[in-house]
């Protein structure tokens, strides 16, 4: 029986991720499952989808980068920033041409202001965003700073009937490729409005392994182990310990772990603190630890390295003897 691990699901279009959470939660039989990062039900692409005792480390995938295939109409404005939104206004895009589309996206690269849009699952004062724009009700929400490593154009469609754009971004969670659209056609100043979007890589998961959920629900459970990631494996930017059996043991009760009784096998990521966005202080200092229990190397949690008793500490234990 299936209790944990990670399955990279290709989310269909006309689903929320939690209607493709409760698909796994019938099939599986599980009700402890969830997924790594939202997809608005018109958008396609990778939901990684953990189980079990792995959705404990959902959180810390912050760090992760995501990418995305975007297709965009310039002329269109929405109220959700999408074509399936309400139209608010058209215009003409006759002087549109390739070379301003081109200036208009120079801007997005690195460290910049993002404004989420109102239909979102954003937060604010504990109820989301999409509650509030569908009551009517104004409420002010704030930049925020994103990364995007990078944006590439693919390709730049100019007809007389219609003007679109399709580029891919590699960019931090919480990034709204929406308002990127739409950012560009008010630079543009003709507006602009997603018309397609899949996500082809979150963190370690990419589209060429992602599994349809339509055939996932008829395979037998051999196959579905197959394709299960290990809770672990997700967490690349964190450090790696390995420890014996005895000490290992002793991490999995509470105990402090002194370095001097693991091997160091990989230092974390962002020690240094470089990652291009705020982060989490204890990252820098962030550990998976394994032990030696048995003649295999088992997955025992992740611990924080503590200045005050120069150990590593536990933060989450998953071991259980």
């Amino acid at each position: 029986m299936i209790t944990e691990g990670i399955l990279n699901i290709n989310k269909p279009q006309n689903m929320t991720s939690h209607d493709v959470v409760s698909v796994m939660r019938r099939t599986l039989g599980i009700k402890r499952i969830g997924h790594t990062g939202t997809l608005d039900p018109m958008a396609t692409g990778v939901l990684p989808i953990c189980i079990g005792k792995s959705t404990r480390i959902m959180e810390y995938l912050d760090l992760d980068m995501k990418k995305y295939r975007c297709t965009m109409v310039l002329g269109l404005v929405t109220d959700t920033q999408d074509i399936w939104g309400e139209t608010l206004e058209r215009f003409d895009t006759s002087g549109i041409d390739e070379d301003k589309i081109r200036a208009a996206f120079e801007g997005f690269y690195g460290v910049i202001d993002q404004k989420p849009p109102m239909y979102s699952a954003l937060k604010v004062n504990g109820k989301k965003l999409y509650e509030y724009a569908r009551a009517g009700i104004e409420v002010e929400v704030k930049t925020r700073k994103i990364f995007i490593k990078s944006l590439e154009i693919e390709e730049i469609h100019l007809s007389a009937e219609e003007k679109t754009v399709t580029f891919t971004v590699e960019c931090s969670k919480g990034t709204y490729i929406r308002t990127i659209c739409q950012d560009v056609g008010e630079y543009l100043g003709c507006g602009g409005t997603l018309a397609s979007l899949e996500r082809t890589r979150s963190g370690i998961f990419d589209i060429q392994s992602a599994i349809d959920l339509n055939a996932f629900q008829e395979w037998p459970q051999e196959k579905i182990e197959s394709k299960l990631q290990q809770t672990f494996e997700p967490l690349v930017h964190f450090g790696k310990v390995v420890t014996d059996q005895v000490t290992a043991v002793q991490f999995a009760s509470g105990w402090h772990l002194p370095l001097d009784k693991c091997e160091i096998v990989q230092r974390p990521a962002y020690e240094d603190g470089s990652f291009y966005l705020p982060m989490r202080e204890e990252y820098k200092s962030a550990y998976n630890v394994f032990g030696r229990i048995e003649g295999r190397e088992v997955f025992l949690g992740v611990a924080f390295f503590n200045e005050k008793y120069k150990k590593l500490v536990a933060d989450k234990v998953f071991y259980v003897r």
